[in-house]
This record gives C-alpha cells, structure tokens and sequence, in this order.
C-alpha cells in the first residue's frame, strides 16, 4: 500500500479548507488546499502565506476531524 493510499494518511482536495492544531503567527488556524501531490500546498486564510508540508506532516498537524456519528446529538 503506498502512501497516498494508506488508511493512516487523510486525502485532500484542492480548494478544501482544513483547520490546524496551532495557530499561524498571523493568528489564522485555517488553511486552503492549493496542491496535491507528494506534499501538500497550503495557503494560509489569515494572511494569504504560502507553504508545502508533506502529508504525513500536514496530517500529523490537523485538527482532529468530529465524525458524524459524534457530532449528532442524541
């Protein structure tokens, strides 16, 4: 299985916007998708910065996602 496949790697789309654990300097936690491939591109919302994490690191650094079965009330 390579790793792009792997169940322990989230896959992402271009224009997908994902939050991260800490915040960037600026004071945005949030991020744009703007490539997908081997690393992932990332354009910050706050200030418009621009980087490239891999995406072992880009999953490392994500907010944890609530599923759907958590975020209903019951």
């Amino acid at each position: 299985m390579t790793e792009a496949t792997s169940p322990d790697v989230p896959q992402f789309t271009v224009g997908e916007t994902v939050r991260m654990r800490k915040a960037h300097p600026c004071g945005a936690d949030t991020w744009t998708v703007t490539r997908v491939g081997g690393d992932v591109g990332l354009r910050c919302v706050g200030c418009g910065r621009r980087i490239f994490l891999a995406r072992r690191e880009l999953a490392r650094r994500l907010h944890p996602r609530l599923s759907a079965e958590t975020a209903k009330p019951s």
